[in-house]
């Protein structure tokens, strides 16, 4: 290694300090979380996306309209359809989310959006960025929510994965010192930790959860996992009757196919690399990503959405009708919840618990030898009016 290859490595290590460093203190000066109770009137866009985006998405938006008909005729609540986030338009403008889509997107500090199509290699489309990526970016949502809930195998758990830091921050950024030797970088922030830990505790507080537990991997990667579960604790110290434990990321994925310890866990909060790889395993518990939801939160915005793909194939067979809106209903749940619509988001995930699990008077296939998306919003709705 020469003299000149530690020099340029060492100049992209700092120009990364002072780009993290800057990016902390715009955190800092974000303030409070937006207080929905505030506002005159809540806009919530719905943007259907791709493929069956539109179907499964404007299905959840039709249930979420019937649990919050008081609001919306007092004019409290609006919803407001947001079109152009299709792949067809954003390679037209050579943009993950165009201009003024994200217009439309920053006047709602609510988002219902449905799965995009993201490019990759065999596509006939250009290699853009993720429009779910960009939207992360663009409007700050820093806190990955995922829950996962088996009611006969006692599973209910929820996820607050941290979306902006960790192995992710920079994952673009390392560095090739020499042909021989590569880094990547890791980042935790003070102010980054406390806003999805405090997320994490408000959640269990206001969903009647008495346990969160901290995953990381601080006895080996003591410096930015380390600070990740001090913080974490400290934040919990404010909410005692919520019992804090703490887990490593290895024997977290063992423990949570025990079934004599898995129950235990109810609310988790962990740094975003962890997070992404154990949702996606908690996924599997309930049936696969295609039966959970998800949502993005920041401090101004925050987006709902379902954690599966477009499924363009089942448009281009006309399936589409047939397109299973349990994804977009269990997020619709969460969004109730974050805009302090506690009543109606219990009410809401009672129906889908009957629905999907316990009376199953009607199944969805995707084919035609099962319900439409349109027959399963009924369904719920009907159930709704029994609650």
């Amino acid at each position: 290694m020469t003299e000149q290859q530690i020099k340029a490595a060492l100049d992209k290590f700092e120009a990364l300090i002072r780009e993290q460093d800057a990016r902390s203190e715009a955190i800092k000066q974000q303030g409070d979380f937006i207080d929905y109770s505030k506002l005159d009137t809540l806009t919530i866009g719905v943007c259907g996306g791709d493929g069956i985006g539109p179907i499964i998405t404007n299905e959840a938006a039709r249930v979420l309209k019937f649990l919050l008909k008081e609001d919306v005729d007092a004019g409290k609540i609006e919803f407001k359809t947001i079109d152009g986030l299709t792949i067809e338009n954003r390679v037209a403008v050579n943009k993950a989310i165009p201009d003024d889509v994200l217009e439309e997107l920053k006047k709602c500090p609510v988002i219902l959006k449905g799965p995009t199509t993201t490019p990759q290699a065999g596509d006939p489309w250009p290699n853009i960025e993720s429009a779910n990526v960009a939207m992360r970016k663009a409007l700050d949502l820093f806190c990955n929510l995922r829950p996962v809930k088996v009611p006969e195998e006692g599973i209910d758990w929820t996820f607050f994965r941290e979306n902006t830091e960790g192995a992710y921050a920079v994952g673009s950024k390392g560095v090739n010192v020499t042909d021989d030797l590569a880094m990547d970088f890791v980042v935790t922030t003070t102010e980054g930790t406390q806003r999805i830990a405090r997320l994490a505790y408000d959640y269990a507080r206001r969903n009647h959860k008495d346990r969160v537990s901290i995953i990381q991997k601080a006895n080996v990667i003591k410096t930015t996992d380390g600070k990740f579960l001090n913080l974490c604790k400290e934040v919990g110290k404010e909410y005692p009757e919520i019992t804090t434990d703490e887990w490593y990321i290895d024997i977290t994925t063992a423990k949570l196919i025990d079934k004599k310890r898995r129950t235990d866990f109810k609310v988790f909060v962990l740094p975003n690399l962890y997070g992404d790889i154990i949702t996606d395993e908690a996924a599997e518990f309930q049936g696969g990503v295609g039966t959970a939801g998800s949502a993005n939160i920041g401090k101004k915005y925050a987006m709902f959405e379902a954690i599966h793909g477009s499924a363009p194939r089942m448009i281009r067979e006309g399936r589409g009708q047939y397109a299973d809106p349990c994804s977009m209903l269990r997020a619709a749940v969460m969004l109730l919840s974050h805009i302090g619509k506690q009543t109606e988001a219990d009410k809401l995930e009672r129906a889908l618990d009957i629905c999907m699990y316990e009376e199953k008077k009607l199944k969805i296939t995707g084919r035609a030898d099962g319900a439409t998306c349109e027959d399963f919003g009924n369904y719920v709705m009907e159930t709704l009016t029994t609650l």
